[in-house]
C-alpha cells in the first residue's frame, strides 16, 4: 500500500477542531498520513493528544520562532518525556519578521539551537521554518548531526536551493506550487530524492484554491502538479515522495 505524506500541517490548530473526525476519516480513505507540527507548549500538547486518536497523525512538537519567548525549559521536558511518542521536532527555526531587535533574534537562535541539540540527541527529524533566514540556518545546521532536515515551504533562491542540496536537506512544496512559476522552477531543480510535499494548513491559498483553508485533501493536486513538472506519471511521483518521506522520517 502506497501512502502519501503531508510533511507539514498544523492539524492541532483550532481551525480544524470542529472537522477533526471528518479529517481523520479522509486521511484513512485517501491513504494520507500527516506530520502534525506545533508552535509552542500548548499546541504541542494538543498535537500529542491528537496523535492518540489516529496513527496517521505523526506528532512533531517544538517552538516556532514566532513563539520564541515560550517556556523553553518546559518544552525540553515535554520533548524528553515524550521522546518515544513523537515522530519529530518542529516547527522550529528562525524568522526576523517576528522580532524588533537583535536581542529578539538572539533568543530565536538560542531556542533553535536547543531544539537542534535535542533532535540530534534523540535521533529525530526536524521541520524548519526558514523565511528570509536561510543563510543563517545554513551556518548553524552543519554543527549538528541530524539525518532528517526539512526546510518546509522552501522559498529561497536557486543558489540557496543548491546549498540545501549540498547539506542533504529535504525541501517541501505545497499548494502554491500549483500556480506559482517560481515554485515550479525550484521544484525542477531539486534533487528528486529530496522532494517532499506539504499543505501547511491552516494557511489559505489563492487562485484555484479560492482562498480556502488548506486541507489534507489538497495534497493529491500538489502531487499531480509535481508529477507533471518532472515528466512523471502520478503513480511514479507517488512512489518517489513516499520513499523520500520514509527516508526523512527514518522509517
Amino acid at each position: 500500500m502506497t501512502w502519501l505524506t503531508d510533511t507539514h500541517i498544523h492539524l492541532s490548530d483550532n481551525e480544524y477542531s470542529s472537522d477533526m473526525e471528518c479529517i481523520l476519516t479522509t486521511m484513512d480513505k485517501m491513504k494520507i498520513r500527516a506530520c502534525c507540527v506545533s508552535m509552542d507548549n500548548q499546541s504541542s500538547k494538543s498535537t500529542l493528544d491528537l496523535s492518540k486518536r489516529s496513527s496517521l497523525v505523526l506528532p512533531f512538537i517544538g517552538i516556532h520562532p514566532e513563539k520564541a519567548d515560550d517556556d523553553l525549559h518546559a518544552m525540553v521536558e515535554l520533548i524528553t518525556q515524550n521522546s518515544n511518542k513523537i515522530s519529530g521536532i518542529g516547527e522550529i527555526g528562525l524568522d526576523k519578521t517576528y522580532v524588533s531587535d537583535e536581542a529578539g533574534f538572539s533568543r530565536q537562535v538560542l531556542v533553535f539551537q536547543k531544539m537542534l541539540s535535542l533532535a540530534e540527541k534523540l535521533g529525530k527529524p526536524i521541520s524548519v521554518h526558514s523565511r528570509r533566514t536561510l543563510d543563517e540556518i545554513f551556518s548553524i545546521l552543519p554543527s549538528y548531526s541530524i539525518k532528517g532536515v526539512l526546510l518546509h515551504w522552501f522559498s529561497g533562491s536557486k543558489k540557496q536551493l543548491q546549498k540545501a542540496m549540498e547539506l542533504g536537506c529535504f525541501v517541501s512544496y505545497g499548494p502554491a506550487m500549483v500556480y506559482s512559476d517560481d515554485k515550479q522552477v525550484l521544484l525542477s531543480q531539486t534533487h528528486h530524492d529530496k522532494i517532499l510535499l506539504e499543505t501547511d494548513g491552516p494557511v489559505k491559498f489563492s487562485k484555484c484554491f479560492g482562498m480556502k483553508t488548506a486541507q489534507i485533501a489538497f495534497l493529491p493536486s500538489v502531487l499531480f502538479c509535481a508529477a507533471s513538472i518532472l515528466n512523471k506519471s502520478y503513480d511514479e511521483m507517488l512512489l518517489v515522495v513516499e520513499r523520500n518521506a520514509d527516508s526523512y522520517l527514518g522509517v
